[in-house]
């Protein structure tokens, strides 16, 4: 019963959460000056060509009538059209959220050994050389932002080492072959980035379990010492380190915008930052609105997870 009060009551609140991201989101946007029109016709535009621009898009309307005609639309699945372009916003998003997504995997599957394998060799061979060693290798990690970080492996393996395009661009007609080229240095950037926070956190989590009673309990009852790290240490340690993934896998789909950018890789994030440019009101509310529900989903699970993995949680 805990774990589905806590997905109705949350999955209530993540309703009322988006609807005021949306809100806000459309309310800076007008009062920020300017609008799509004056990006599509620039600064030279004439006052009767603004105005019969913002006729045709609907832009001289009212902007409560506005939000409210685009929300009701949104919770039909109608995203409505690009002010820009003209097209569909699903059509839009689709081949961008595919792209993102296929990334996203990708980074999450180099991010889990990137996190343990470090994180429970230095547990177990705390105060030792190779934990110094690695904790000097996150900590220099830990102060690379990700543009730096993945400015250093595309002279790396671009440039020294010519292993990998310097541009991430694919498109539908691309194999797997060359999606797997593509986003190979965009994913290990993302799971470096990523993995650093959680290897320190798990690291502390995982040496403070293997001192706790039960775990001691375990060994002098004879426990090989693999099962008593993998079956009762890791799970108990990975709890706290759960809403750090969980972060994480709001930062894959939402804040990969650098990343995107540096290597030219036509995802989600750098479809935000072109339609912000614009002034696409449509494709940014869309963006933002999925962002956000991938944010709360993400904390949602970890929450659920940890309910899982703690049998006091789970019993409370």
């Amino acid at each position: 019963m805990t774990l589905f009060r806590l997905v109705i009551g949350r999955v209530l609140l993540s309703l009322v959460t988006l609807l005021l991201v949306s809100f806000i989101v459309f309310s800076m946007l007008e009062i920020l000056p300017g609008d799509v029109a004056t990006r599509i016709l620039g600064r030279d535009a004439t006052e009767e060509s603004l105005a019969t621009l913002r006729d045709r898009l609907g832009l001289d309307r009212p902007a409560l009538l506005r939000y409210g005609e685009w929300l009701g639309n949104m919770v039909t699945g109608d995203f409505g059209q690009s002010l820009v372009s003209g097209r569909r916003v699903a059509e839009i998003l689709g081949p961008r959220i595919f792209n993102t997504v296929l990334l996203s995997v990708y980074a999450f599957l180099l991010y889990l050994p990137l996190t343990l394998i470090p994180a429970i060799i230095q547990a177990v061979r705390r105060d030792r050389t190779i934990d110094h060693g690695l904790s000097a290798v996150t900590l220099v990690l830990l102060s690379m932002p990700d543009f730096l970080l993945a400015t250093v492996l595309m002279i790396i393996f671009v440039m020294a080492l010519p292993v990998f395009p310097a541009m991430s661009m694919v498109d539908q007609s691309s194999g797997w072959l060359e999606y797997i080229k593509a986003m190979t240095l965009p994913a290990v950037t993302l799971a470096l980035v990523m993995a650093v926070y959680a290897v320190r956190m798990l690291r502390d989590n995982l040496i403070e379990v293997l001192d706790s009673d039960y775990v001691r309990m375990a060994e002098l009852k004879g426990m090989p010492a693999r099962r008593v790290l993998l079956r009762h240490a890791l799970p108990n340690a990975l709890i706290p380190t759960l809403n750090v993934t969980a972060l994480n896998l709001a930062y894959l789909v939402g804040g990969v915008v650098v990343v995107e950018k540096v290597f030219g890789y036509p995802g989600f994030g750098s479809l935000l930052v072109d339609s912000l440019q614009l002034r696409d009101l449509h494709v940014i509310e869309a963006t933002v609105v999925l962002a956000a529900s991938v944010y709360i989903a993400a904390n949602l699970l970890a929450d659920a997870a940890a309910i899982l993995l703690n049998p006091r949680l789970r019993n409370g």
